[in-house]
């Protein structure tokens, strides 16, 4: 068993989440009002002069808030600012809000950080002369969080570093690459957190222990959905979902989120039902009535007759169907043993989509899609970028399902079956039949959609020879070699 995390508390990476709702145009007025408040109160809070001078100056600020001062001409951004640009949606804010810089206030909170940042200094000089090297490391490690804190990328990296450099305990290492990839994650810098989190996969393998080795999964799995790796994602995430413990890192129910639309594109029919559709985690959220209730006490685990003989009658019981809206309160816990406030979701539009993919009910299906692109999709920083691609692919998907069971289907049927005119759905199939996405053709004179599914025996023969093909052009190229290194022997 390995020891408590440690440097998990900042960054705080649900204001990397309000931010992006201020600059997304697909947000509503009262979320973007929310999180402003909620936003220039952290900022007060935590006094992070760092951040607000990236978001709210005049002139270097990446969200170009007008101030309240004199004007001041704009002046070209720092590299800084540009990295940190990462993490809105659009320059552009509503006009119905305002972020306005106010130099007073800076000032004030800067002259904040210098004294804290004197009492981390004087703290490690009395450390360093009285005490011994790990009071020299905690106090260090007090100035990394303090800069996490406060909104820096630049020095927070620097300062976690620096502590990693002089420590030589394991798990305190892997805790710390987990806070620098936080910090990446919170500036959205993509290739920065694929390289930590190849260190800490790197470390974790020498002896990480299975708490820290488990956290890293959710990690992996949260990045690759950053960068379209959905396929990769999927299991990774869905095997989070039952030892979750990165609170530091999502809610549990964005973790849910994450993991049915990563399985939902990314698995097989066969894996879908097993890991999505009946996986006791996801319904005992997405489930309605006795299959929530069935997963929440853990029946559908034990099996169908499970507990029957200590079920008795009720009188005056009445069934209920849970609201839509799930609070997760109750089921999880940090790391630290405090129980997290979530926000309601309404999972409804969620398990929509599963239960409508999975019966092939397409007109649902299609309703649900654009259910979750508007209320999931264009909502959340992670998936906020390749939601056209998510929402194509499962276009795709439905198509694939019901074509595969046919050699001949009706146009006009197969339209009135996704609930979309005849005109839609030719133009979308002829683009993923051009991409050779799905192997079938369009009579649109005769109204009929032909499947070309080659018959098994003719697959392998084509394999055979396309592989072979590749091989003889290697073999050739690898004797040229060979005949050249000869002659320069002789």
């Amino acid at each position: 068993m390995g020891s408590d995390p440690q440097y998990a508390k900042y960054p705080d990476l649900s204001l990397a989440q309000h931010i992006f709702t201020l600059t997304n145009p697909s947000s509503s007025n009262a979320a973007q009002l929310s999180s402003l408040k909620i936003l220039q109160d952290a900022i007060r809070e935590h006094k992070m002069a760092p951040l607000y001078r990236h978001l709210a100056h005049p002139a270097e600020g990446i969200l170009n808030s007008s101030s309240d001062g004199p004007s001041q001409k704009p002046v070209p951004t720092s590299k800084k600012s540009s990295a940190a640009a990462n993490i809105i949606a659009s320059r552009k804010m509503s006009h119905k809000l305002d972020f306005p810089w106010d130099e007073k206030l800076y000032e004030q909170l800067e002259k904040e950080n210098n004294s804290e940042l004197e009492s981390f200094q004087k703290e490690e000089d009395e450390a360093a002369e009285k005490a011994g090297e790990t009071e020299v490391q905690a106090a260090k490690g007090k100035r990394a969080e303090f800069w996490a804190r406060v909104g820096d990328k630049d020095k927070a990296i620097s300062s976690y570093e620096s502590v990693f450099e002089k420590t030589g305990v394991l798990g305190t290492k892997i805790d710390l690459v987990l806070a620098i990839i936080r910090v990446g994650l919170f500036f959205a810098d993509k290739q920065f957190v694929k390289k930590n989190i190849d260190r800490a996969k790197a470390l974790i393998d020498t002896g990480g222990d299975w708490d820290r080795r488990n956290r890293l999964k959710a990690y992996q799995g949260l990045h690759l959905l950053t960068v379209r790796s959905y396929n990769l994602a999927a299991p990774l995430l869905l095997d989070s979902l039952s030892t979750f413990t990165s609170y530091e890192l999502c809610t549990y129910s964005s973790l849910v989120v994450y993991s049915v639309l990563a399985g939902s594109v990314a698995l097989k029919r066969v894996d879908f039902k097993a890991k999505v559709v009946d996986a006791p985690e996801i319904k005992a959220i997405l489930g309605d009535g006795e299959d929530k209730l069935a997963a929440l006490t853990g029946a559908a685990s034990a099996g169908p007759g499970a507990g029957d003989e200590e079920m008795q009658d009720v009188p005056g019981a009445v069934s209920t169907t849970t609201s839509a809206a799930v609070n997760l309160t109750t089921l999880g816990s940090s790391a630290s043993g405090q129980l997290e406030v979530e926000t309601s979701v309404d999972f409804s539009p969620l398990a929509s989509l599963v239960k409508s993919l999975y019966n092939g009910d397409y007109r649902s299906f299609f309703a649900a899609l654009a259910s979750v692109e508007e209320k999931f999709l264009s909502q959340d920083r992670y998936l906020w970028e390749h939601r056209g691609w998510f929402v194509r692919e499962m276009r795709l998907r439905g198509y694939q399902q019901l074509l595969q069971s046919y050699r001949v289907v009706g146009l006009g049927s197969m339209a009135h079956d996704f609930g979309v005119s005849v005109d839609f759905l030719d133009r979308d199939l002829a683009k993923f039949i051009a991409a050779d996405r799905i192997p079938c053709t369009i009579d649109r004179v005769n109204g009929i959609i032909e499947t070309n599914r080659p018959d098994d025996k003719n697959k392998q023969y084509n394999d055979v020879v396309k592989q072979g093909d590749a091989l003889i052009t290697k073999l050739q190229k690898y004797g040229q070699a060979v005949r050249l290194r000869g002659s320069e022997r002789g």
